[in-house]
């Protein structure tokens, strides 16, 4: 019988009302800051985030996961807490959107694994209302406790002294961050630029980040954080299902959404993993499988289209019944045109039929299971483009919270395409599946999909 073993480590949950709020840009500086102290700060991202984790693992000079209840599970939430809490003299947290925003929520993980939490609050335009605002959200629930407020974009110290002052002393004012143009981290359509590309500026940044926060106090509050007690949890065990598999991934700065998670469950079932650049390298590697993940092709669709080498290889691939996983820009990849954020049209790879186009700042997220033939995965959606004149799906992401069809799931041939970003660890029978070119050859085989039925999953 499994034994549960546990490990104490002071841990902060870094939440707020809204998004826009500073999370990101607090979390990395005080990462910044303890980590030049020698402190080894193990930081942890709510939720399906690609580019925040990014950042605070240049941050914090150490791996960052994903963690969300609903998407990888809460066995698989516990069991990273306790590896984590088994080196790190520290656990950072940062929470996604709003504290109760999303099912499960911050305040749900926060509660669920009694981690103290953070309040921050871009304080500009308000005073006693911050104060107002950050006890509704202390009182909201019983189920958790906050450790204070951290008030940013704090004007001045009279400023704060009307914030301090309207705080019960239950909910302390934990830090307050003037206002700072240094520490500011670059963004774009989707998010927060990619940390490859201003690798030197967020040096930059996170130095002045480290200085700017350690000039508030809050490593006063930091010190007397409570250890808090991480349980381990028996999962089960990853069986070599894609043992002598090579599966080759597409990295680069058009693709570069990749969880950690995934390539390491790859590499515990066996698979010898391999990088190329469909922008810059001349030769697909030697490969038993491919995955296209997701990126900002649309960024770099002329130098895409340019690489007309490593496109024709792909359909050779195609052709020859290689598995290949697409991804959301892996997908927009495989269609055969792509129209970029300047109303460009550059031809693509033409694995299958369609035409991606960007369309500003209307776009489509949210959680959602995908629905595949080989086995549900869950994964989450997040894309600012169209799709059109693809062909019929096999079958629709199933949503969360809303009973209309999720994103089309495509199959053409051994191409397993969506806008779809999938968790492998959810199911790492099904994914073992969608690499292996005996089990696509079983599905292109089988005649017993209806796909009258297959066409109305939600």
């Amino acid at each position: 019988m499994y034994k549960s073993k546990s490990a104490f480590c002071p841990a902060l949950f870094l939440a707020a009302p809204a998004s826009g709020q500073g999370k990101t840009t607090i979390t990395a500086a005080l990462a910044r800051l303890l980590t030049r102290q020698g402190k080894v700060v193990r930081v942890f991202k709510t939720g399906p985030d690609y580019l925040d984790p990014q950042i605070l693992e240049q941050a914090s000079g150490q791996p960052v996961a994903q963690l969300d209840m609903w998407m990888a599970g809460e066995d698989w939430c516990k069991n990273q807490f306790y590896q984590a809490a088994l080196e790190a003299d520290l656990i950072l947290v940062e929470g996604a959107m709003g504290m109760f925003d999303g099912e499960p929520s911050s305040a749900d993980l926060a509660a669920r694994f009694n981690i103290p939490i953070a309040i921050i609050m871009d304080v500009k335009g308000m005073a006693q209302t911050a104060a107002a605002v950050a006890i509704g959200l202390a009182n909201f629930r019983d189920d958790y406790t906050v450790a204070g407020l951290i008030a940013n974009n704090c004007g001045s110290q009279r400023h704060r002294q009307l914030i301090a002052d309207a705080l019960p002393e239950s909910l302390p004012l934990l830090a307050n961050l003037p206002r700072s143009e240094e520490v500011a981290l670059p963004e774009r359509h989707l998010g927060l630029v990619q940390a490859h590309e201003v690798r030197e500026e967020l040096e930059r940044r996170f130095e002045a980040g480290a200085d700017w926060i350690e000039q508030s106090g809050i490593l006063a509050s930091i010190e007397q954080l409570k250890p808090v007690e991480f349980f381990s949890c028996e999962l089960s065990a990853v069986k070599p299902l894609l043992a002598g598999k090579k599966i080759a991934i597409a990295q680069d700065a058009a693709f570069s959404f990749i969880y950690a998670s995934n390539l390491q469950l790859l590499e515990d079932m066996g698979a010898e993993l391999i990088f190329f650049s469909p922008i810059s390298d001349d030769r697909l590697p030697d490969a038993d499988a491919f995955w296209l993940p997701g990126g900002y092709p649309e960024l770099h669709a002329k130098a895409l289209s340019a690489n007309q080498q490593i496109m024709a290889q792909l359909r050779t691939a195609h052709q020859r019944n290689k598995p290949i996983l697409a991804e959301c820009g892996g997908f927009l990849y495989c269609l055969k045109n792509l129209v970029d954020l300047n109303d460009e049209q550059h031809v693509m790879a033409g694995l299958m039929d369609g035409e991606g186009a960007m369309r500003g700042k209307r776009g489509c997220q949210g959680m959602q299971t995908a629905v595949l033939p080989e086995g549900d995965v869950r994964a989450h959606a997040h894309h600012r483009s169209r799709s059109a004149g693809t062909p019929e799906p096999v079958a629709y992401g199933k949503r969360q919270r809303h009973p209309a069809p999720g994103e089309a799931i495509f199959r053409v041939g051994s191409l397993t395409a969506s806008y779809l970003h999938l968790f492998f660890p959810s199911n790492a029978e099904a994914i073992s599946g969608i690499f292996s070119a005996s089990q696509i050859s079983e599905t292109l085989d089988s005649e017993t999909l209806d796909s009258k039925e297959v066409k109305h999953v939600s």
